[in-house]
């Protein structure tokens, strides 16, 4: 299938590198990149020993503004978050937008994490295979 996605959010910090790295250890066939509206610059800790713990942390991953990845080639755009489905920019080329938000564990304890893992995990892999069919 080789079909390429991207996760973006607001601060490319927690949600969209969780869900790049769910995609990219679980999804055959697909990789995702992840990038933010007004990214962080830094990779939430408490993300990063999650990932770490799951076996699917790479040490690609990393928080980068939307124009790092605006000009790559994507089948799939998919917003985590309210702020970044409002103001995601357009794509040179056409591209399937969609949005599946979910709040921000960041700031909050690292059950709030496993939380949000979990709900990525559940939630977004079956509609981004939904969604690329």
């Amino acid at each position: 299938m080789d079909k390429k996605v991207l996760i973006l959010c607001t601060g490319n910090s927690c949600r969209s590198i969780i869900a790049e790295a769910l995609i990219n250890a679980k999804l055959e066939g697909i990789s995702a990149d992840s990038s933010g509206v007004r990214a962080s610059g830094k990779v939430n800790a408490n993300a990063k020993k999650l990932l770490e713990e799951k076996g699917i942390w790479q040490e690609q991953y990393h928080s980068k503004t939307i124009d790092k990845v605006l000009n790559n080639k994507y089948d799939l755009v998919v917003t985590v978050c309210d702020h970044a489905n409002e103001t995601c920019p357009m794509f040179p080329q056409a591209v399937k937008v969609i949005h599946i938000g979910f709040e921000d564990p960041d700031g909050k304890d690292f059950e709030a994490f496993i939380k949000t893992y979990e709900q990525i995990e559940q939630i977004l892999l079956p509609k981004v295979v939904e969604a690329l069919k």
